[in-house]
């Protein structure tokens, strides 16, 4: 479970805002990748878990409707939130790597006040990218409460997108599969082709069990 062991160690002297960095849609056929960037108040660190908080974990762990309350504790109780995205023109001309550090940059220039250091999921090696003192955590989302409460930020983003795209982009069932390549999606995708916001450079033809 998430808690706050590791900005404990690093809150100090000219360390008094963390900000966790997560993005979501990765791995998805359309549409593009999110990252957020979330501040939440140093004094919450230093003391006990308790309230809401003891319920912000990994944003896959959590239920659809459970992302979404927390989601609303954590916009209406951080000190900046920051959102940043990536678009599929991007992901296809440069890779899925590249866009997911740079929604991940974009979410942090979107803070309204400056970090002092960055709590990064996964990306090891990659901290020095972002222009500020960073850790670079594997599983970050899973370990650290900052790191969490982006995740579930940036996954209830790009889930909210998905939602208005099924009404533009009708038959591939996108608010169900949140853009992720799920049989249905693929059949959709053999049947009418991609789209405008689908990921050209994805496996697009996967093949589709026996008819």
């Amino acid at each position: 479970m998430a808690d706050f062991a590791i900005e404990k160690s690093l809150l100090g002297p000219g360390v008094g805002r963390l900000a966790g960095v997560d993005e979501a849609g990765r791995g998805s056929l359309f549409g593009p990748v999110v990252a957020a960037a979330v501040i939440l108040p140093s004094s919450r660190m230093t003391t006990r878990v308790k309230g809401w908080l003891r319920e912000v974990n990994d944003s896959k762990l959590l239920s659809s409707f459970k992302r979404t309350e927390l989601a609303r504790h954590i916009l209406g109780e951080a000190e900046a939130v920051g959102v940043g995205f990536a678009n599929n023109r991007e992901i296809d001309q440069k890779n899925i790597y590249w866009a997911a550090l740079e929604a991940m940059k974009r979410a942090i220039a979107n803070l309204c006040l400056r970090p002092d250091y960055l709590l990064l999921d996964g990306f090891r090696g990659h901290h020095g990218d972002f222009g500020l003192p960073a850790i670079c955590i594997t599983g970050g989302d899973r370990k650290c409460l900052s790191i969490a409460a982006a995740s579930i930020v940036a996954k209830v983003v790009r889930d909210e997108m998905m939602t208005v795209f099924e009404n533009l982009f009708c038959g591939y069932q996108i608010a169900k599969n949140k853009g992720y390549g799920t049989k249905d999606h693929y059949r959709a995708l053999k049947e009418r082709g991609p789209t405008l916001l689908h990921r050209l450079t994805f496996n697009l033809d996967h093949t589709i069990g026996a008819e």
